[in-house]
């Protein structure tokens, strides 16, 4: 979508589903999206329960009235203790790492703690699922056009673990709406942008760097950029309106990264970078970054993946979402603006 959508406001019951509140339970709520579902779903009603590893951050579990579980997803002791009395599952937790010392490790733990939780879901007998997916699932246009759900890549196609991850992990969910029964939803949210980006997300980063005058060039590329909010406002839709075993796109507006970068350098007061690299000049960035990320464990700004994944303008089309689920967004700018709001407020812009 090029054109931003005004965003609708919080609907406790739309028409057509019949379903009303009940206890859910969201996974994901240390993270970026995760607290942006909790509250889309308090302010609708439903009384919210939380999956959380023990080690996860508790920066961002601020609620008073939100029960907190601990145990990993992928343990199958851990997601039927989580499930137990629910009537809903939003699965929004995953390995969001663009790179890993262990790939695998990424593709383990998206596939494996999706499978969990799925089945237990199941054996609860829950209502209804929103499965949190993601645009990595879906292959872009050579061309630049916005793609949309009829695009599936497959896993030999995905660029690098974290796609290959999240294209297995949707297809857990599939076979399982097909086999089992599963009453799953499927959402495909873009890029999004806001507050509370904690860890941060990759394009986090870019936007603290960025902030922080440390990205005088760019590459040739583009985003599908979306104010979280707005995402987590569509997982609710998707809950009341989604049809089971569909594909929804949660997106917002199609930027260039030349286009992001000016409006941040803009919000910081900082000049914006004018130098146009050619993708093959950041290869040896690239891979010099990914040998000291070894070393010091720290993961780095520029990987192979991400400069292969360059190559394409990552647009999509949301179109489906607002037909079928009333979804909208509000202007890419008002999230980059709360981003670095954020940041800032939070320390990670000086």
């Amino acid at each position: 979508m090029t054109e931003a959508q005004n965003r609708p406001s919080p609907d406790r019951s739309p028409s057509g589903t019949g379903l009303e509140p009940g206890p859910v339970l969201i996974t994901g709520a240390s993270g970026f999206l995760g607290p942006a579902l909790v509250d889309v779903f308090r302010a609708a009603g439903f009384p919210v329960r939380v999956l959380v590893r023990a080690t996860s951050p508790r920066t961002n579990l601020t609620w008073p009235d939100v029960e907190i579980v601990e145990g990993d997803m992928r343990d199958p002791e851990a997601a039927a203790a989580g499930m137990r009395g629910m009537r809903y599952l939003v699965h929004a937790a995953a390995d969001y790492r663009l790179w890993a010392p262990d790939p695998d490790e990424i593709v383990r733990t998206n596939r494996d703690g999706t499978r969990a939780l799925m089945r237990a879901a199941l054996e609860a007998g829950v209502e209804r699922v929103v499965y949190t997916s993601s645009v990595a699932t879906i292959r872009p246009h050579d061309d630049g056009t916005p793609a949309d759900e009829t695009r599936p890549l497959t896993p030999e196609t995905a660029i690098g673990a974290y796609k290959r991850s999240k294209v297995v992990a949707e297809r857990v969910v599939e076979e399982m709406v097909a086999r089992d029964g599963l009453p799953a939803v499927i959402v495909n949210p873009s890029t999004p942008i806001g507050p509370r980006d904690v860890k941060p997300t990759p394009t986090g980063r870019i936007i603290v760097e960025a902030g922080n005058g440390k990205m005088p060039a760019f590459v040739d590329t583009g985003l599908n950029l979306v104010h979280v909010d707005d995402v987590a406002q569509g997982h609710l839709l998707a809950l009341h309106r989604g049809r089971i075993g569909e594909r929804y796109i949660l997106g917002g507006e199609d930027v260039l990264l030349s286009r992001m970068l000016a409006d941040i350098a803009g919000l910081v007061g900082r000049k914006p970078p004018t130098v146009r690299l050619p993708r093959a000049a950041v290869y040896p960035v690239a891979f010099v970054s990914e040998l000291a990320a070894r070393i010091t464990g720290k993961a780095p700004l520029a990987t192979i993946d991400g400069i292969r994944m360059s190559r394409y303008r990552m647009f999509f089309s949301d179109a489906k979402a607002r037909a079928e689920l009333g979804y909208a967004a509000r202007p890419y700018r008002d999230g980059l603006t709360d981003a670095v709001a954020w940041f800032r407020q939070a320390g990670y812009i000086r």
